[in-house]
């Protein structure tokens, strides 16, 4: 499952299969491994992260949690007008890409 949700859009999922944003195609600024971090640890460190990214830079998430990958990181990214693109592999296995916007 691969989706896409840009800022203002309320969750709403704009594009599965991956043709709307395209994150994962550019450079991440940084890259984070939160798998195996308890809530709420992953997002308490995506959130220190994204605080030193500048404008426009994307931060690579690893993530093996779906209540962070499903529902904190997007809720949070919907909150700050982030864009977010969600790739999963595995039934345990992400990769998250926030824009800072």
């Amino acid at each position: 499952m691969h989706y896409c949700i840009k800022p203002g859009q309320a969750g709403k999922i704009l594009s599965e299969g991956g043709n709307m944003t395209n994150l994962k195609s550019m450079k991440p600024a940084e890259t984070l491994d939160v798998q195996g971090m308890a809530c709420p640890h992953p997002l308490i460190t995506v959130k220190k992260a994204m605080e030193k990214l500048s404008k426009g830079e994307v931060l690579k998430i690893l993530c093996d949690s779906a209540s962070t990958a499903e529902d904190a990181i997007p809720r949070y990214c919907e909150k700050n007008g982030y864009e977010f693109e969600s790739i999963r592999f595995e039934e345990n296995s992400w990769e998250l890409y926030i824009k800072k916007t």
